[in-house]
C-alpha cells in the first residue's frame, strides 16, 4: 500500500497500538458529541442512533431497524413512538405491501440535526482539505474495514458463548 520503508515488527506493533488507541479516543469523543447533539435535540442516545439508521436506510421497517440497532422489537416500538411524537419520523404504508409500515425521516427535523453537526462537519472538511484524493480514498477504505470489523465483532458477541 505504501512505498515507504517497511517498519520492523516492534515499530509496526506500536503503530497498530497507536491506531487502536486513537480509534478508541475517537469513539469516546464522538460519543460525547452525539450526547450533546442528542441533548440539544431532546433525543436519547438510542433514539439519535436509530434516527441516523432510519436516515441511512429509509424507507425501513421497524423489524429491520430493530435488527440493525440490535434492539428487541418491543424496545424499538418505544424508540419509534418517541421519534414520531417528536416529529422526527413518520410511519407510512409500504407501497409494495400495504399491510407493512415503513419509517421515513422528516426533512425539516433532519435539517435541525444537520445544523447541530455543522461545526464537526466543517472541521472534518478542513482536515480532509489537507489530504490528496488518493490519501482520502485510503482513509475511507480503512474506516470502512474498521466499520465492517465492528459489525463482525458485534455479531460475534450476539452468538451464545460455549
Amino acid at each position: 500500500m505504501s512505498s515507504e520503508i517497511p517498519l520492523d515488527p516492534r515499530q509496526k506493533r506500536r503503530a497498530a497500538t497507536a491506531v487502536r488507541d486513537d480509534l478508541r479516543n475517537l469513539r469516546v469523543q464522538l460519543s460525547m458529541l452525539n450526547y450533546r447533539v442528542g441533548a440539544r435535540a431532546e433525543l436519547r442516545d438510542i433514539d439519535l442512533d436509530c434516527l441516523d439508521l432510519i436516515s441511512q436506510n429509509e424507507p425501513i421497517g421497524a423489524s429491520s431497524l430493530a435488527r440493525l440497532a440490535g434492539l428487541h422489537p418491543a424496545t424499538m416500538t418505544g424508540v419509534i413512538d418517541r421519534l414520531e411524537r417528536g416529529g422526527w419520523v413518520v410511519r407510512e404504508r409500504d407501497a409494495a405491501d400495504r399491510r407493512a409500515v415503513v419509517l421515513r425521516t422528516q426533512p425539516d427535523r433532519s435539517r435541525d440535526i444537520y445544523r447541530l453537526y455543522e461545526g464537526m462537519n466543517g472541521l472534518i472538511d478542513q482536515i480532509c482539505d489537507q489530504y490528496d484524493t488518493d490519501e482520502l480514498v485510503l482513509i475511507a477504505q480503512f474506516l470502512q474495514r474498521v466499520t465492517a470489523a465492528g459489525v463482525r465483532a458485534t455479531a460475534d458477541l450476539d452468538e451464545p458463548s460455549t
